[in-house]
């Protein structure tokens, strides 16, 4: 399937806490109906053990999975670059806290890319270079956020996907916002 530009859309996948506010605030700023790139996205889990197949939100909070709960975003290249997606989503969280954002702990919470490609990687690993050096060296802070090659992915139960569209006064951890 090609995008309306007839080029091939491309997958990011993102973790950094409570995949409510990581799809809601990535939406929010990459509305599909505007066109700013973002096509389309889902909840779900990944990054964990290769024997924790089809697992489930219970599974997952338990952290006897080691899977994270992630934001997948199908993304057309030619109007939003990978590398952009990546520098927006250090923004919109703490990259600096292992296995935590805001009051929410446990390794399903952790900060994380999930790369599909090789560029992906040197993207990933040249933005939080540039990241952490303007915006954290500065502070004493260092980037934790872990880049790995994406492995198997699970959606999650309908009722999380767009939650926060759906719930507004839904829960939202305070560290999804515009940080710079």
């Amino acid at each position: 399937m090609s995008t309306a530009s007839g080029v091939e859309p491309e997958i990011a996948t993102f973790a950094a806490g409570c995949f409510w506010g990581v799809e809601h605030i990535f939406l929010k700023h990459y509305p599909p109906a505007e066109e700013k790139g973002v096509l389309k996205t889902s909840v779900g889990y990944t990054g964990g053990k290769e024997s924790s197949t089809n697992p489930d939100y219970r599974n997952v909070c338990s952290g006897s999975t080691g899977h994270a709960e992630a934001l997948r975003i199908e993304f057309d290249p030619s109007i939003v670059s990978y590398g952009e997606l990546v520098e927006f989503f250090y923004r919109t969280h703490d990259p600096t806290t292992a296995n935590r954002q805001g009051p929410d702990t446990g390794t399903q919470y952790r900060s994380a890319i999930f790369t599909h490609t090789p560029d992906q990687v040197q993207i990933a690993k040249k933005i939080t270079a540039k990241v952490q050096e303007k915006h954290f060296t500065p502070k004493g802070q260092k980037i934790v956020t872990d880049i790995v090659e994406a492995g198997p992915w699970w959606d999650a139960e309908e009722y999380h996907q767009l939650y926060l569209f759906k719930n507004p006064s839904g829960y939202q951890c305070p560290t999804h916002r515009l940080h710079w």
